[in-house]
């Protein structure tokens, strides 16, 4: 098993052999010696220069980001999770002309009407795939692979029994070619194999929806891992013949993670790390593409709350979880319609890579809380949000029976 690292290693040698061969027929080294002799300042200027780069830096920075030789991958295609070296080069390029997005979010609001409908019908709908630059969190910018330009992309609506047709533009500033799997789609690839898009190109199928249910849709061109962990996903409600039960709000969010070098917090434009994808060491972990300091969800007291969970990320399992509320009713992992699962006064539910969960609740209690993956480590990586409850106290069912200690400072609690 360690043939492959013996060849790397004698190749490395010979090349690393050959380049000093060259440089010493070229006369190379004897005009490296006699510009030092003539010129010693510029020498150590040189030298000292470049090390207080490197101090000031303070950041290794891994040499796998563009797609070395070494990192290998066992797909069925055997394309490692890495960026293909003329795109990288180019991204380097060009980023300055890459499209600025303000907030890569998407609104966790922007849920499409329930459908209230008794028949089926032919659905048109249309996603752009655009790569973007955006703030993962104040100061850090992150290279994007989105829908439309948001993270997760658009939430779809459609019918059990819905005929669906579905057109995808890969925008022109692309330097990716994309395309999408719905897993509410019965067929080969979910339609990945119908809408490969190279930039600039449309491409349109069609798909019948034929099981209710909450589904999540990516990008699926390999490498797969690679588009999904640039937040190429998003999710789609295929609502069962008889609909849902209603409720006065309803939101969507999405897990999901990036995996870039320079580790938390570094800020400026962060690069891909390969690397941690294949260790399963994502460095951010987000609701929504992005670190949001702010409430993205605001509610009444006493108005009912339907959620729509996805995970698409390609490594972690979410224990999605509201501290401070309990769900009066689970979809189990998205089901919906005959034999689907739903259970009661749950706490925390499981929403796999890929996978979704449905979560209704009540709104009892006026204020802050926060919507967490309870595997809690990763609130460090971001997987936090707030949601808002206005409205007058419950004493009844929740206060404190402690006077207020002005004298002391105020903390914020957690749990």
């Amino acid at each position: 098993m360690y043939t492959y690292l013996l060849f790397q290693l004698v190749g490395v040698l010979f090349i690393v052999a050959a380049l000093l061969f060259f440089a010493y027929k070229l006369g190379f080294f004897k005009w490296l010696i006699a510009s030092i002799k003539r010129l010693p300042k510029l020498g150590l200027v040189a030298l000292l220069v470049g090390l207080g780069c490197i101090v000031i830096g303070g950041q290794k920075y891994s040499l796998h980001f563009a797609m070395p030789p070494y990192i290998h991958s066992m797909t069925p295609d055997n394309k490692p999770p890495t960026l293909p070296i003329p795109s990288a080069v180019r991204f380097l390029l060009d980023s300055r002309h890459f499209e600025r997005v303000k907030d890569i979010g998407a609104n966790p609001a922007s849920v499409p009407a329930p459908l209230n409908r008794s028949t089926s019908e032919t659905v048109k709908m249309h996603l752009t795939t655009r790569e973007v630059i955006s703030e993962v969190a104040p100061g850090i910018y992150n290279n994007y692979w989105t829908f439309d330009g948001q993270v997760p992309g658009p939430m779809l609506r459609v019918r059990e029994g819905d005929t669906i047709e579905t057109s995808i533009t890969n925008d022109p500033s692309s330097l990716h070619e994309h395309n999408i799997d719905f897993h509410a789609a019965t067929g080969p690839g979910g339609g990945a194999t119908l809408s490969m898009v190279k930039p600039g190109e449309t491409k349109t199928f069609t798909w019948k929806a034929l099981q209710p249910g909450l589904y999540i849709y990516h990008c699926a061109t390999s490498n797969v891992s690679v588009h999904n962990s640039h937040g190429q996903y998003g999710m789609i409600l295929v609502e069962p013949k008889e609909g849902l039960p209603k409720v006065d709000k309803e939101f969507y969010v999405v897990q999901g993670e990036l995996y870039t070098q320079g580790g938390i917090g570094k800020k400026g434009l962060v690069l891909f790390d390969p690397q941690a994808l294949l260790d399963n060491n994502p460095t951010y972990v987000t609701f929504n593409g992005k670190i949001n300091s702010s409430p993205i969800i605001k509610v009444k007291k006493g108005e009912t709350v339907r959620l729509y969970v996805g995970n698409g990320g390609v490594s972690l399992v979410s224990s999605f979880h509201i501290i401070g509320e309990i769900f009066d009713k689970v979809y189990v992992e998205g089901g919906l319609g005959d034999g689907a699962l739903t259970n009661s006064n749950i706490q925390t539910t499981a929403v796999l890579p890929g996978g979704s969960t449905i979560v209704e609740f009540k709104t009892d209690v006026p204020g802050k809380y926060l919507l967490v993956d309870h595997a809690l480590s990763r609130m460090n990586k971001g997987a936090w949000a707030t949601l808002e409850v206005e409205g007058d106290p419950s004493p009844d069912i929740f206060r404190s029976n402690s006077p207020e200690d002005h004298s002391m400072p105020k903390h914020k609690s957690m749990h």
